[in-house]
């Protein structure tokens, strides 16, 4: 009966360790958020917008290319090899503040992050280059489910997502060479 039970308990023991899928992932081209290497300097703009809202107060594409990092590296940070050594909280962080920024960008907690990171990188370029009748249509698409003026105002004034803040601020700083420097302050 021990032997059996020993049994049962180690193939649940085992079970219990399976892999899980990686999130959702996004790919973004290189320079998408102004390197060639993506993720650094995703995490770098999203830790510098999240940790205080009024650096993007009045800039909404500043806001949602910092929205489309943190839905970006959700993903990249659990999937990419390159990030194995990152903390494994730092990446359920991540995963916490992608939900959180949705949720307050009116964004579907299903959308594919593919959508929804080029979406707000869309909207940014065009807010930016292109006017606002262009970058308008963005936020009329069915990922969002706020009316656009209204995901324009959040945009406009993002308050505080202290998930968001959190994450990326332990991403960036975990990305830098040497690995967190949060200690040594």
């Amino acid at each position: 009966m021990t032997i059996r039970l020993a049994i049962v308990l180690t193939c649940l023991a085992i079970a219990a360790c399976a892999v899980q899928p990686p999130p959702d992932t996004a790919s973004v081209p290189p320079g998408a958020f102004g390197q060639f290497d993506n993720d650094v300097p995703a995490a770098n703009q999203a830790s510098w917008a999240f940790a205080i809202p009024v650096r993007t107060l009045n800039s909404p594409v500043d806001a949602a290319r910092a929205a489309a990092a943190v839905d970006y590296l959700a993903g990249e940070l659990s999937s990419n090899p390159r990030w194995v050594t990152l903390s494994p909280l730092t990446k359920m962080k991540m995963l916490e503040a992608r939900a959180d920024v949705r949720r307050v960008l009116g964004i579907k907690p299903d959308a594919p992050s593919q959508f929804v990171t080029n979406g707000l990188l869309q909207f940014a370029w065009l807010w930016q280059y292109v006017g606002t009748p262009a970058a308008m249509q963005v936020l009329a698409t069915p990922i969002f489910t706020l009316p656009p003026e209204q995901t324009l105002q959040v945009l406009s004034n993002m308050p505080y997502i202290q998930s968001a803040n959190i994450a990326t601020l332990d991403a960036a700083n975990q990305m830098l060479p040497g690995g967190d420097v949060s200690a040594q302050r």
